[in-house]
C-alpha cells in the first residue's frame, strides 16, 4: 500500500508572506546564493551584487507588490519556490539572446524552482507550477511560458524540465533553430 499523499499548499508572496521567504532564504543557502534574482537582474548587477543584496532585493520587489513567486508550504514550513513573474520584470531574461521573445504577445515567465532535498520527487515542483499558473491567470495573464531543460548535468537545470511543464498543460513553442526550449500554458487556449 502507498502511503498517503502530503498535504503542500501553494501560496503566492506577499508582503505578508514575506517572513517565511526570509525562513526559506535563510534556511537553504544554494538558493540563498542567487534569491532568484539572476534574471531579474542584468549581468552586470547580478555581479555586482551581494548574495544578502540579492536577498533583500527580492523581498523589496515584493513589498512593492511587485509578483515575485509562489511557495509551497508543508506544515506551514516553506519548502519550495517557484519564480513567476511578468517577462518584463526579468531584465536579465529579456537580455538573453538564446532565450529572444517569441512574438510580442504580454507573457508570464516561469524562470526557476527550488526544492528542499527533504521533499523531493513528491510532486512539489509540479504543484508549485500549477499554483504558479493560477496565480498569474488570477492576475489577469493569459500566457505563462517557462524555459526548460532536459534533466541532467546542464547549467539551467533549476529551470524545470519539460515532463513537468508538459504534465501542467504547456506546449512546446520553441521557434524553429533556436536550441533553447520555449514552453507555453494558454490560460484560454488558442
Amino acid at each position: 500500500m502507498s502511503p498517503a499523499p502530503v498535504p503542500f499548499q501553494f501560496h503566492p508572496v506577499t508582503p505578508a508572506r514575506l517572513p517565511e521567504l526570509a525562513r526559506f532564504i535563510a534556511k537553504h543557502g544554494k538558493f540563498r546564493y542567487c534569491a532568484c534574482m539572476r534574471w531579474r537582474m542584468t549581468s552586470s548587477e547580478f555581479s555586482r551584487s551581494t548574495k544578502e543584496g540579492r536577498a533583500e532585493a527580492l523581498e523589496r520587489l515584493a513589498r512593492a507588490g511587485t509578483p515575485i513567486g509562489v511557495l509551497a508550504y508543508l506544515d506551514q514550513e516553506p519548502v519550495g519556490w517557484c519564480s513567476i513573474a511578468p517577462r518584463e520584470c526579468y531584465a536579465g531574461l529579456e537580455r538573453y539572446r538564446a532565450l529572444p521573445r517569441t512574438d510580442e504577445r504580454p507573457v508570464w515567465s516561469v524562470v526557476c524552482f527550488f526544492v528542499s532535498a527533504t521533499i523531493r520527487r513528491r510532486g512539489v515542483t509540479i504543484g508549485l507550477l500549477k499554483a504558479a499558473v493560477g496565480y498569474a491567470g488570477a492576475q489577469g495573464a493569459e500566457i505563462i511560458e517557462g524555459y526548460p531543460v532536459e534533466p541532467g548535468p546542464r547549467l539551467y537545470t533549476y529551470m524545470g524540465s519539460p515532463a513537468t511543464f508538459r504534465a501542467a498543460g504547456f506546449r512546446d513553442v520553441t521557434p524553429r533553430g533556436q536550441a533553447r526550449r520555449v514552453m507555453r500554458y494558454f490560460v484560454w487556449p488558442d
